[in-house]
């Protein structure tokens, strides 16, 4: 079984892992032990990168205690408002609660915890009052809780936001615009008063007929049997989960991985460089971002299926084909959700364009409540972190979420009053 021989690698490896974290510790904690030459900068330096060069399983810590709001710092702490087998409704708390726009961050379900959009929670946290879907590890989810595909993926969004209500704003990255789309239609076409004020759609695989890459056309190529058959495996006995049948998450991140080895094998390299030169800054910005990107979870296996036939083969949603829970999906019921779709230029995950798309399918909507746009020089994860999303694209998220409060308050501000913008 691939998950098992995977496994026993990992019970090897794991001491000479150990080994190096606690190098790597005991040089932090007495930066003085040794002389600062260059023969120990090289033998910390290894250590540093043999310790972070590895897959972990564990949920990293988010690590945002504070904020600063109006020049005041404010401390900030992660509370759990809602939970189920799969996931938690994550909401970052704020000691002093300012009136801020609330946004529902969604994160995508591919092989990484949602804390890899730790720098998109960080940029916002000043502005908006920010819920996460935090959601859980396959593996630790007891084969008793049943299966989760991708209907159910769209049901915990509805769920959520009913539950946050009125007013809030939906903010998908990658993988969950798709679902996104689809709950906010289903929420349209019900009526529902907690359907989101602007729904901001980055870097997601709406329409992967545009503009396809290879991946895109060799998955629709491929039968849907291989894929179930070569990549899906049961959860090894020793952990909660055991049996669970499950895409496991160190295979999605080869696949990450293979589709630009050359770029990461290069930035892993200049992470050691850094360390022997005392670069510290340079070195911790690679290290804060394996340390997440390392960090796997596994996939339950109706979800990845489900993902893998409907979005990428069957091309459902924008075919108007896609049925959740027996109930066909018609984007054209979404009238009064502001549109902002964001894309890379340079995304090999994502093509330009595929993002896009959604503004065909949401048909109803009129022209100024849809935006696009489309920022040069990135990739896939450059959308949503790093200087470019907080210098650039970040800014245009902040402007759509305001303009869509300033949009509602004028709409039912009472009849001979004024709005001042």
């Amino acid at each position: 079984m691939m998950y098992q021989a995977y496994q026993s690698y990992v019970d090897m490896a794991a001491p000479l892992q150990a080994v190096a974290s606690a190098v790597t510790a005991s040089s932090a904690a007495w930066p003085g032990l040794l002389s600062p030459n260059s023969r120990t900068r090289e033998f910390d330096a290894f250590h540093e990168w043999l310790a972070l060069a590895r897959l972990t399983h564990q949920r990293p810590p988010f690590g945002i205690r504070s904020v600063q709001i109006d020049r005041q710092v404010v401390t900030v702490s992660e509370e759990v408002v809602n939970r189920t087998p799969f996931c938690s409704l994550l909401h970052f708390r704020k000691d002093v609660q300012p009136t801020l726009p609330r946004v529902l961050l969604v994160a995508p379900l591919a092989g990484h915890f949602a804390t890899l959009l730790r720098g998109t929670v960080a940029t916002m946290l000043a502005e908006h009052d920010v819920y996460v879907t935090d959601w859980h590890n396959a593996r630790d989810v007891p084969l008793a809780d049943g299966p989760f595909g991708f209907d159910d993926f769209v049901g915990h969004l509805v769920r959520f936001l009913e539950l946050l209500g009125p007013g809030t704003h939906v903010v998908a990255v990658c993988q969950p615009t798709v679902a996104t789309l689809a709950a906010v239609a289903l929420m349209a076409e019900d009526d529902s008063p907690a359907q989101p004020r602007s729904m901001t759609l980055i870097a997601g695989p709406n329409d992967t007929r545009v503009n396809p890459t290879q991946v895109d056309e060799w998955t629709v190529r491929t039968p849907l049997a291989w894929f179930e058959n070569n990549l899906i495996d049961l959860v090894p006995m020793r952990f909660p989960g055991a049996m669970r049948r499950v895409y496991p998450g160190f295979v999605q991140l080869g696949a990450f991985m293979s589709l630009d080895l050359r770029r990461h094998v290069s930035a892993l390299i200049d992470f050691y460089n850094y360390r022997v030169q005392g670069d510290t800054g340079k070195a911790e910005v690679i290290r804060a971002f394996y340390a997440n990107y390392f960090a796997t979870m596994d996939l339950p296996a109706e979800f990845y299926l489900d993902t893998v036939s409907r979005v990428f083969q069957q091309h459902a949603l924008p075919l108007g084909k896609l049925l959740i829970a027996g109930r066909r999906v018609d984007t054209r019921a979404i009238k009064h959700t502001a549109l902002l779709t964001i894309e890379g230029e340079k995304d090999d995950i994502c093509a330009v364009g595929q993002t896009e798309a959604a503004h065909e399918m949401c048909g109803s909507l009129p022209p100024y409540m849809k935006t696009h746009y489309m920022q040069t020089g990135v990739g896939h994860y450059g959308v949503f972190a790093g200087r470019r999303w907080e210098a650039q694209i970040y800014p245009i998220v902040r402007e759509l979420i305001h303009d869509s409060e300033i949009r509602r308050a004028s709409v039912h501000a009472p009849e001979g009053s004024e709005t001042v913008c």
